[in-house]
């Protein structure tokens, strides 16, 4: 979604450039004082005319301890999105919950970030067919059976998802499991050729 944005934005004249720059918190934060600011402006600089994208940008405020410097990259950010905010757009993406507390790090935060898109769970039809899609690039395939047993699963996993539940994901991380024990079943097969 964020390519897209970056797209629209550029075709509609409001980016000049319209890139994408991808991070983590590993990618605006460094270990030592003095560090973690220059990260920041790197990344800014690179992302000026397009879309910076922070991912489980969360993390930035989630780590509080002495020596963590999440708080000075959120505090630089902050800034950086007032002083290019006519040639940078920034897209922090995380956990809705979360979120709350990146917002919360700084109080300017929340005036910057004024636009929040949701993006729902997948139903889980909708994880049965990106399951049969990524098998399918695979050369996997699944029997009748299967996919009933995995519609199942799905829906009783979307009934009461766990903290850690991240749609696509976790329907790659199934399969990647179910690819895994079903090499598992055929090693030990005498009649393996």
């Amino acid at each position: 979604v964020a390519r897209i944005l970056s797209k629209i934005y550029h075709g509609l004249g409001v980016l000049s450039k319209g890139h994408l720059v991808e991070v983590d918190r590993s990618g605006l934060v460094a270990g030592y004082m003095g560090q973690t600011g220059e990260k920041v402006m790197e990344v800014v600089e690179k992302a000026k005319g397009g879309v910076l994208f922070i991912d489980e940008a969360y993390a930035l405020a989630s780590n509080k301890q002495e020596g963590d410097f999440g708080q000075e990259a959120i505090d630089i950010l902050n800034k950086a999105m007032e002083d290019y905010r006519d040639d940078l757009i920034v897209i922090a993406a995380g956990y809705h919950d979360e979120m709350q507390d990146f917002l919360d790090a700084n109080p300017g935060l929340r005036s910057r970030f004024n636009r929040t898109i949701e993006f729902p769970n997948y139903t889980a039809q909708e994880l049965v067919e990106i399951i049969i899609s990524r098998a399918r690039s695979l050369d996997y395939n699944f029997s009748q059976d299967a996919l009933e047993f995995i519609k199942n699963k799905f829906a009783d996993v979307l009934d009461c998802p766990p903290n850690n539940f991240g749609n696509a994901r976790s329907v790659r991380n199934y399969l990647e499991k179910a690819i895994n024990n079903q090499a598992n079943r055929l090693v030990t097969s005498a009649n393996l050729d």
